[in-house]
């Protein structure tokens, strides 16, 4: 194959095709239609001499060739992007609305200093929510069907970190610590926390499966220890009403003990045992990479940890948010 024959439009159906590991959604990215793009990957194959993806049942899947070509390939079209269509935006006038997935108390403590911000600068850009129930977004943002996703992701953040080839893309913001959580005058609240009493309390369990073992089972598995889970909720506002009014008590990321609106009636004890941190990461999809009115959402909740912390009622120390 010789470079000078090469078509280089097949490279950015090869682009988009990488980024959406689709064809079909590749095809309305590039205002293609299915067979035209399949015809272009065809040539792309017999010019570099590699099957490059492989049909799936939800799409295609990239060959070892195509994963180690792709970064170059997508490289190169940023750089003549950038040189032919520089990068104009005018926060101020953008009409754009975002598609986010957030956990419910996540949401309550970043969304206040979101919205101000857009208020101020973007007042024609919009927010619509969408229920995380998964600690695994990315079939979401693979499916278009929101544009960032913020949580707590141990699993999807641990793949990625080695992962190559994939078009979801992901940064850490922060990280905090768990603690445990009970109403004021429950009887745990006058004596040391010692992990006897804590397996023998009665426990809530926030999951957004249902399913009752978490994080914290895994820990006390680890020392040969268990706990009774009572109860399992799928948010953070009514695990905080629960404890408030009984004597089940729960594990949370310190921080978001302001997010249950109950901060008045709680209090928080450290762990007799060890945690993992909680980490904070923002997911979004290759697609939306380049978009500058994509961007602008990043570049604000990547600065928001301190503005967030300074305005969250009874918010914690520096770090310790999740």
């Amino acid at each position: 194959m010789s470079f000078l024959t090469l078509d280089l439009n097949l490279l950015r159906v090869f682009d988009a095709v990488m980024t959406e590991q689709n064809l079909t959604r590749a095809a309305g990215h590039l205002a293609m239609t299915q067979p035209a793009v399949s015809n272009a990957i065809k040539r792309l194959r017999e010019s570099l001499g590699d099957e490059l993806l492989i049909r799936t049942a939800y799409g295609v899947k990239p060959t070892p060739r195509a994963e180690a070509l792709w970064p170059s390939v997508r490289s190169a079209l940023a750089s003549l992007e950038a040189a032919v269509a520089p990068e104009t935006f005018d926060v101020s006038a953008a009409h754009a609305t975002f598609r986010m997935a957030m956990a419910d108390a996540t949401a309550a403590f970043w969304l206040p200093s979101l919205m101000r911000s857009i208020e101020r600068e973007a007042p024609g850009v919009n927010v619509r929510m969408v229920p995380l129930t998964t600690r695994e977004p990315r079939p979401m943002l693979l499916r278009g069907d929101i544009d960032l996703a913020v949580g707590f992701f141990p699993g999807v953040a641990a793949q990625l970190s080695y992962e190559t080839g994939s078009p979801i893309r992901h940064e850490r913001l922060y990280s905090g610590h768990y603690v445990c959580v009970m109403r004021r005058d429950h009887p745990l609240s006058k004596v040391d926390l010692t992990l006897d009493n804590y397996c023998k309390a009665n426990h809530l369990l926030v999951s957004f499966s249902g399913r009752a073992h978490g994080l914290v089972d895994e820990a006390l598995a680890q020392i040969q220890r268990e706990r009774r889970i009572l109860l399992t909720v799928n948010q953070f506002f009514t695990a905080g009403r629960v404890v408030a009014n009984s004597d089940l008590i729960t594990v949370l990321p310190r921080h978001l003990i302001a997010s249950t609106g109950m901060t008045d009636a709680l209090i928080s004890k450290e762990l007799p045992f060890t945690l993992p941190a909680v980490h904070l990461d923002m997911l979004w999809h290759e697609r939306d990479a380049r978009s500058p009115a994509h961007k602008w959402l990043r570049m604000h909740l990547e600065g928001m940890n301190t503005v967030a912390q300074r305005t969250a009622p009874g918010s914690a120390p520096k770090n310790d948010t999740y």
